[in-house]
This record gives C-alpha cells, sequence and structure tokens, in this order.
C-alpha cells in the first residue's frame, strides 16, 4: 500500500539540513512510495558472493541470512547491485545478457518500475574478467601527467558504460601521511595539489563516458595512527581543512563528481559515518556537492560493530542517515528493516529517509535509469575491454610513472650485454605487476586455477621480447615473503657469469593478509619484504653490475642500495605496480627505448622510525638542531633521474599581486643532454611569515615538458593566489598579505634550505648529530620574491585552485 504522503503532505524539510530540490518526475515518484520502497532504494544487493573476501569483515557481515530468491530480495524494489561482474570471474557478454534481463525484469516486475544501478570497483581498470588493467595511482601520481590520467580514465568508463555499469569506486583522493599504512598503493600521493590535480583528471574522464566517480574516502582515512587500516585518527582541524580535504574540494568544484563514500576513520573520537559537521555541513554546505554519498562496505554496521557509538543496527542507521550517508552498500544490513523500525517507531523523522531517496533517485535520473527505453536496447554480444587502445594508453602511463633513483650510467643497458641475469620473486609475476584493486589480485587470487584472461607479459618476458639477441637466465633467487635463501647460491652464479644483473624485488598486492600491500595489509617496518634485501647484497657482492627494479605498492627505506657505499646496485628502479603494460615499460626503460620521466608522488622515506613524514613540513618538523633524530626522507618528493640533462634559467616572477589575485612565474627549461626526455617542471612556493606554521616548501603547480636535445621551452604558470590559503587562528581558510618565495626546481629538496637554528642561538643550541644538508641531483632556480597585497583574503568558492599552465 502506498503512503499517506504526498508533495503537499511530505514532514516538514526546515529541521532537515541539505534538504534536495526534487525534479517533478522524482517528487512524484516519490509521493507514491511506500516506505519499504523508500528503503530499497538507499541499499544495495550483492550478487555472487562465495567467500571470496574483497572487503573488512565481509564474511561476518555476510552471516545474517539471505532470501532463497532475487524476486524476494527485490520485491519493494532495490537501489544498487553490487559488483555484478567483479565478484567472481564471468564471461562479460554473457553477464551483460544476464544483467539487461534482470533490469527488465526490475521494470515489469516491481511496482515502480526502476532498474538498479550497477557499481563496479575500478581503481587500475574496470575490476572485471578481460577488462584492461592500468597502472595503480601511485604511478598516476609518478606521472604528472593529468592529461593522460583523464585519457585512461574514459576508456575505463567507456567499457563500463558498454557494460551497463553506472558507477565507479573510484578514485581515492587520500593524501599519504605514512607509508606503513597498507592502502598507499590506491594513493596517489602525498601533496594535496598533487592529489586533486591528478584525481580531478581522473574524475573527469570516467565521467566523460557516462560513468559516475565516487571520491574515497571522505574524509581523513589515511591519517590512521601508525598506518594502521580503520585505526583512529588524531587529525586537528586545521590539518583535515588544509591536506586531507582540498583534493575533494577540487573534484567536485572543478571535476563535477557526482557520488562520494565516506571514511572508515574515527577522527578525534568521532566516525565519520556518523558526522553530519563533516558528510553534510563541510561536504554538502561548504563545498557545494549535490550527489549522492554512498557508504564505505559495511561502514553503517560498523558504528554498532566497530566504533561502539550505536546500540544496534537501527541505531547505527539513524546516525549514518542524519550524517549523510544516502546509500548503505554494499547490501541492506542497516537500512533495511532496522531503519524502518526506527521510523516506524516515532524515533527518526521520515524526512531524512525523504532526502536520501530524493537524492537517490535524482542519481537515476541523470543517468537515465528512470527513461521508458532504459535497457531496452539489446546488450552487447560481444566486447573488448582491453584494446590496442587500452594497451596503448596503460604502456604510456607506466613508462611515465617509472622513477630511476640512481644510475652510474650502467643505465641503459649496452648493446654489448649479452648475458643477463635476471633474478628476484618479482622477475617473472604478472600478479607482481598489479595492484590490489587488480581483478587479478582482488578477485582471481581466490580463484587460482582461472586464467587471467588478458594478456600481462611479466618483466622477463618483456625484456627478453626487447632483447632477442640476449641470453637471459631467469633464477627466482627468494620469495617475497618468507626467510628461505636456498636459492641465493644459483643465483649468485648466475650473476657471476652475467654480464649484467637485473634484480626485480617488491611486493605481492593483496587484501586482509594476503599479501605484502594492499587493503589492511599494514606493516611495521619499511624494510623489503622477506630476505629480499639479502638476495640484492648477495648478488651485488658477486661483483657484476647490479640494476635493482623495485615493483611495490608503496615506497621502502632502501638507504642501503642508493647511499650504502661502495658495495651498492648500479642503478635503481622504482615501479609504483606498473599494470599490464609495465613489463614492456620496464624493459623500454631499461634497454633505453625510453627515457625514465618518473617523479617521486611521495618522499622516499630513510626508516620506519622517521614516519607519519611529509615533505609539508613546517621548519621544526625537519631536521634541525634541536634534535638528533633526523627525519629527513632518502630522496625528496618529486625527485627522479633521467638518461639525459636539463637546466632551468630565465627564472620571473611578479613582483607583487592581490591576496585575491593571481601572479605569473615563468622559466626556461633546456634539455642540455643528447637525448629526447621529459622534464617535471615543479614550481614552489613558501610563505615566509604567516599567523601559523607554514611548510618550507610547498607545491604551488608542475608542468611535464619534453622537449629534444638542445631544445630550450619557456614553462608560464598562472598561480592564484589562493594556492597560499590556509586556516587561520580561527580555521577560516585565508590569503594573508605580505612576502612569499617563489621558485622552480626538479623536487622538493632542490631550493633554499631552512634556517640554521645554531646561528640564531649563537651556538647555544648545535646538535652535533644533526641533519647537514646534501647535495642531490636536479635544477633549481633562485628563490625570488612576491608580494602579496591588500587585505586579509578569505577564500570562497570563486577563487581559482588550478595554476594555469602554458609552454611556448
Amino acid at each position: 500500500m502506498a503512503s499517506d504522503t504526498s508533495l503537499e503532505t511530505l514532514p516538514s524539510t526546515e529541521e532537515v539540513p541539505a534538504f534536495p530540490i526534487a525534479s517533478d518526475r522524482v517528487g512524484a515518484l516519490l509521493a507514491r512510495m511506500t516506505l519499504e520502497e523508500k528503503a530499497a532504494q538507499l541499499v544495495g544487493y550483492w550478487l555472487d558472493q562465495g567467500g571470496e573476501v574483497v572487503a573488512p569483515l565481509q564474511n561476518e557481515m555476510a552471516a545474517a541470512g539471505r532470501h532463497d530468491t532475487l524476486a524476494d530480495v527485490t520485491r519493494n524494489g532495490i537501489g544498487h547491485y553490487t559488483r555484478v561482474y567483479g565478484t567472481r570471474p564471468v564471461e562479460p557478454a554473457e553477464r551483460a545478457a544476464w544483467l539487461w534481463a534482470e533490469q527488465r525484469r526490475l521494470k515489469r516486475e516491481t511496482r515502480l518500475g526502476i532498474p538498479a544501478l550497477v557499481h563496479e570497483e575500478c581503481l587500475t581498470g574496470l575490476a572485471a574478467w578481460k577488462a584492461a588493467t592500468f597502472p595503480t595511482p601511485l604511478a598516476w601520481g609518478a606521472s604528472f601527467d593529468r592529461e593522460l590520467v583523464a585519457e585512461m580514465g574514459a576508456l575505463i568508463g567507456d567499457s563500463m558504460r558498454r557494460l551497463g555499469v553506472h558507477q565507479g569506486l573510484a578514485p581515492v583522493l587520500d593524501v599519504v601521511r605514512d607509508p606503513r599504512w597498507g592502502r598507499v598503493d590506491e594513493c596517489i600521493g602525498e601533496d594535496p595539489y598533487l592529489v586533486g590535480t591528478i584525481g580531478t583528471a581522473y574524475v573527469q574522464g570516467l565521467q566523460s563516458a557516462g560513468v559516475h566517480a565516487t571520491l574515497k574516502h571522505f574524509l581523513g582515512y589515511s591519517g590512521s595512527r601508525a598506518g594502521r587500516n580503520h585505526a583512529p585518527v588524531s587529525a586537528g582541524p586545521r590539518e583535515v581543512a588544509d591536506v586531507f580535504l582540498p583534493p575533494f574540494e577540487m573534484a567536485i568544484r572543478d571535476g563535477g563528481v557526482r557520488s562520494v563514500m565516506n571514511s572508515y576513520a574515527e577522527i578525534d573520537g568521532v566516525p565519520v559515518a556518523s558526522d553530519p559537521e563533516l558528510l553534510t555541513s563541510v561536504l554538502r554546505e561548504r563545498l557545494g556537492f549535490d550527489g549522492v554519498v554512498v557508504a564505505d562496505y559495511f561502514a553503517v554496521a560498523f558504528l554498532e560493530v566497530m566504533h561502539a557509538v550505536a546500540a544496534d543496527r537501527g541505531e547505527a542507521a539513524e546516525l549514518a542517515l542524519r550524517a549523510g550517508i544516502d546509500v548503505e552498500l554494499p547490501s541492506g544490513d542497516a537500512y533495511a528493516t532496522p531503519l524502518i523500525d526506527r521510523i516506524r517507531s516515532g524515533l527518526l523523522d521520515e524526512a531524512y529517509l525523504d532526502r536520501a531517496v530524493i537524492r537517490v533517485l535524482a542519481q537515476k535520473e541523470q543517468l537515465g535509469l528512470l527513461e521508458a527505453d532504459a535497457f531496452e536496447d539489446e546488450p552487447p554480444s560481444a566486447v573488448d575491454l582491453d584494446t590496442p587502445r587500452h594497451r596503448e594508453v596503460a604502456r604510456r602511463l607506466a613508462a611515465e610513472s617509472l622513477v630511476l633513483l640512481s644510475n652510474d650510467g650502467t643505465l641503459p643497458l649496452a648493446g654489448t650485454a649479452r648475458r643477463i641475469a635476471l633474478i628476484g620473486p618479482n622477475a617473472d609475476r604478472t600478479e607482481a605487476l598489479q595492484g590490489c584493486y587488480s581483478f587479478a589480485n582482488h578477485v582471481l587470487a581466490h580463484h587460482p586455477d582461472h586464467e587471467l584472461g588478458i594478456e600481462i607479459p611479466t618483466v622477463r618476458e618483456a625484456l627478453a621480447a626487447a632483447l632477442p639477441a640476449a641470453e637471459i637466465v631467469h633464477v627466482r633467487g627468494a620469495e617475497v615473503e618468507g626467510d628461505d635463501r636456498t636459492g641465493f647460491a644459483e643465483a649468485e652464479r648466475a650473476a657471476a657469469a652475467a654480464d649484467v644483473a637485473v634484480v626485480v624485488v617488491g611486493d605481492q598486492a593483496g587484501l586482509f593478509g594476503r599479501g605484502t600491500v594492499g587493503e589492511g595489509n599494514d606493516v611495521e617496518s619499511l624494510d623489503l619484504p622477506g630476505v629480499q634485501r639479502d638476495l640484492v647484497e648477495r648478488i651485488v657482492a658477486a661483483g657484476t653490475p647490479v640494476v635493482m627494479v623495485v615493483l611495490s605498492g608503496r615506497p621502502y627505506a632502501i638507504d642501503w642500495a642508493l647511499d650504502g657505499g661502495a658495495a651498492r646496485p648500479a642503478a635503481v628502479l622504482q615501479a609504483f605496480f606498473p599494470g599490464e603494460e609495465g613489463g614492456a615499460a620496464i624493459a623500454d626503460v631499461l634497454t633505453g627505448a625510453a627515457t625514465p620521466s618518473g617523479r617521486l608522488p611521495l618522499s622516499l622515506p630513510r626508516s620506519s622510525g622517521a614516519q607519519p613524514y611529509s615533505y609539508l613540513h613546517p621548519i621544526l618538523g625537519g631536521p634541525s638542531d634541536v634534535t638528533s633524530a633526523d627525519p629527513s626522507p632518502l630522496r625528496p618528493f618529486g625527485f627522479g633521474l633521467s638518461y639525459t640533462t636539463f637546466s632551468y634559467d630565465a627564472f620571473e616572477v611578479s613582483a607583487e599581486a592581490p591576496t585575491s589575485g593571481a601572479f605569473t612565474a615563468s622559466v626556461v627549461v633546456a634539455n642540455t643532454g643528447a637525448r629526447r626526455g621529459a622534464e617535471v617542471v615543479q614550481l614552489y612556493g613558501r610563505d615566509v611569515v604567516a599567523s601559523v606554521t607554514r611548510p618550507v616548501a610547498q607545491l604551488l603547480g608542475y608542468a611535464r615538458v619534453e622537449l629534444d636535445p638542445g631544445e630550450r621551452r619557456t614553462v608560464r604558470f598562472e598561480v592564484p593566489s589562493a594556492r597560499f590559503a590556509f586556516s587561520d587562528r580561527a580555521l577560516t581558510r585565508v590569503v594573508e598579505p605580505g612576502e612569499v618565495q617563489v621558485w622552480a626546481a626538479a623536487h622538493a629538496e632542490a631550493s633554499a634550505a631552512a634556517p640554521e637554528i645554531a646561528g640564531v642561538t649563537g651556538g647555544a643550541i648545535s646538535n652535533e648529530r644533526a641533519h647537514r644538508r646534501r647535495a642531490l641531483p636536479g635544477s633549481a632556480t633562485p628563490a625570488l620574491s612576491v608580494a602579496l597585497t591588500g587585505e586579509v583574503h578569505e577564500v570562497t568558492s570563486a577563487d581559482a585552485r588550478v595554476v594555469a599552465v602554458s609552454i611556448a
């Protein structure tokens, strides 16, 4: 029976914040809906669960019985279908035929005839069998290439749209704070501007194909204590506003994102899933988000079972719905019967339910699901989810993301290297090239005998194809994990007999204890897993030049390989899970077919004990004479070497700019080497004196510049003064007048040194063990001053957030 409410007699919305305005069609639907039909639109249903654990506490949450038939589950309709293609390996075209038929059944057999919205994971490509696997987000950040990431996003979105998928659960906009956290490989980097611009590019690409992107995880998730998944977050409101929030603001205001997913975190004791200040006041009223907020899987139930702020599922549902979570995923645990009972008992105003239903129906209306012809066309009879275009973009992005950390001239491999020893646990494994949310590591790990479905050449296969005349001797030597050293002797013999040894080490991505990095795979140590360091050092001791390739999902403390004296690898290449064409991209860089141009999207840690660390630190957050502990990274944010060299000159900046305006900066970049290459020009700034402490260096903007040998180009940055905005002592985001310094550099340490405290104290404080500034390769200009003039400017939505770049 339909509820008594009509558009004229709905409960008052004056007490319900951020109540949306319904379209005529959505309003008419709402007026016809029963309480059960409304609640049904706010839940998902997870098809095909069969023991594959791909979410936290999945088995425990699923233990509460299931309906016998899909018709019974959906008798009142359904909001989402959860991972139709991404829970087990299914033939895409066959599954599409089933989905089209199922959507038609929902239209014909449910009273209101509303199709389900289908969502899938898509962080490294559509997480489905036979779909392309792109590089992991850390690799996107390492590329510093917004345009290419947008291109990748559009390809992913097109694959999803063709299969009848409406929403993708990506990108992750968590700013890395501690590399011990297992989900670092899902993140883009440690700088909010880099995360925001790259993440927004992905959103724009995906949504250009008609698929809604979902920002994850709002808010503060990556700030968990000691890098432990789901651990409490102790961030102050200024860190939340100035570090965690800006990427989301950019993707909302500049990217037009249509969905947001809550964080599992609790910040200062308040779980985000129950926090109306964040999910409504900040997200909707301040940032202007008008889409749908979906719960991270089981996050509503976790308010009861993990956070203990709710006595039962009904109370958890009320807390989450009041806070601003519109849809419970993956299934209806709290938003079904417990929520309905809560409303019927008078404990919760039905207007909160209506608020969420209007948003969900508006999303379905935007996606065309309320149209009469929805799913009345024919499903694809054949679909290629890994076309040559997918592979070409995957290879370009992988190549641009590879970061050369050291090189004594051994790379690129000389044509005279006729015998190559290829050693290490990741030298000949497809899984080693893929991140935690790839289909292979996320789902196929539960189906070990199932074929991969796409071609993913390993490093060994790709190197053999690139060097057909060379003899490549492959020895595993050790596993990623464990303490088995029985393969060392064979590896040493192979290296001793070779012209060069390539040792491929690193991670195995997985979930919740399966692997060394990924969701639930947090670590206490940032040493390479297992005995991999021992393996490399044994091979180095054999006397053959060694190239170490790190295939990983987090940065590791490899000071021994970079700064460890004479007995160290001749070259080190960092590859953050580079995807299906990653093996080919690595072979291209090793052989010189491609020139490395990747830059570190996060600092390379010196030790576990120096964490958490960010290059965005104030003076006392870095090395100084007041402490003998050295938090300095092994290599800084933005660092990366090339096979060619670059110089910067003719750096100019505007003398002054209003606090509400913008200034220009320009630099001439020249390729001074003998090879074509790409330089990532990074523009940094520092607020010299402010009302609160500010970073000694802050990325303002960046540009990738391709240059032929001898070529010079002028890079011009139009920098909004708001790039220097911060939360003042009243927690108002402002730009203050005064002097700022600006410079162009190849990385974050290629800049002026912080003040020496010993000089300030007349030598009264001078630490004999304090860090002394080192010289690293990389060009930089002098720092020039810009005077920001006028009154203190309070930043609004009208202020530009992105630095415009032109290259002439």
